[in-house]
């Protein structure tokens, strides 16, 4: 099977997640945050990297629960780029703030 290539939008969504991911983890070890989620270390560095643009909605739910994010936070903060709001302009919120 051929995977088609990522749009800018989907790249720059992979991005913003990553950003809110790693802004959301705080002084966590990726470590503590991956095992806590049944992880992978090197898949939560990916996703926080951007390196995994549309990483797996099972994956993005539990690692959003070990973070205390809700699910209709963390899409509403990724669906701004689509807006054209990018990670540096969106004024990322801490995770209490997404949650309610």
């Amino acid at each position: 099977m051929v995977r088609l290539p990522l749009t800018p939008a989907e790249v720059a969504r992979g991005q913003h997640l990553g950003a809110l991911l790693r802004r959301a983890r705080g002084e966590r070890s990726m470590l503590e945050v991956a095992l806590a989620a049944r992880v992978s270390p090197e898949t939560l560095r990916k996703i926080e990297s951007g390196r995994v643009a549309t990483p797996a909605f099972p994956t993005i739910a539990v690692i959003a629960d070990v973070l205390g994010l809700s699910l209709d936070a963390v899409w509403a903060e990724i669906s701004r780029c689509d807006h054209g709001v990018g990670p540096a302009d969106a004024g990322l919120r801490a995770p209490e703030q997404l949650s309610a």
